[in-house]
C-alpha cells in the first residue's frame, strides 16, 4: 500500500468522468507511484486532515457501503464471494432494500455502524 500526503490542487471533468489533481511533496511521493505507467489503476482511500492533523469525519453511509462492499475482506465478513452478493447481504441483515436507504434511515444507520464495528473489530489483529 502506498502512503502520501497531499494537495487537492484541481478538480475537472471530462467525457470519462473527473480528473482530480493532486500536488505531493517531493520528500512524500512513493518511488513506486513514479515507476508506474500512466493509465495505471489505483484503489483510493482518502481522508482530509485537519490543521491539528487530525482526520475530518465523512458521514456518507451509503458510500461508505458501497466501498466496503467492494472489499473482499469484507465480502469474507459477510460470508459472501463477490461485491453483488455483498451488498444483497448488507441489505438483507439492515432490513433494507437499497445502500441507498442508509444516508435517511436512522434504524438502518445505527445498525450498520454497528455491523462496522464488528468488521472492524474481527479484522484488526491488535
Amino acid at each position: 500500500m502506498l502512503q502520501f500526503e497531499a494537495v487537492k490542487v484541481a478538480l475537472k471533468q471530462d467525457r470519462t468522468g473527473f480528473v482530480l489533481t493532486l500536488s505531493i511533496h517531493p520528500d512524500e511521493i512513493p518511488e513506486e507511484l513514479i515507476r508506474d505507467f500512466v493509465g495505471a489503476r489505483y484503489a483510493v482511500g482518502m481522508v482530509r486532515l485537519q490543521d491539528d492533523e487530525s482526520f475530518t469525519k465523512y458521514d456518507n453511509k451509503v458510500q461508505q457501503a458501497a466501498m466496503l462492499c467492494k472489499n473482499e475482506d469484507f465480502q469474507v465478513f459477510l460470508g459472501v464471494e463477490n461485491e453483488t452478493d455483498a451488498a444483497h447481504e448488507l441489505c438483507k441483515k439492515l432490513g433494507i432494500k437499497s445502500r441507498s436507504e442508509l444516508n435517511g434511515n436512522a434504524r438502518a444507520k445505527a445498525m450498520f455502524d454497528e455491523l462496522v464495528k464488528e468488521y472492524d473489530s474481527a479484522s484488526d489483529p491488535f
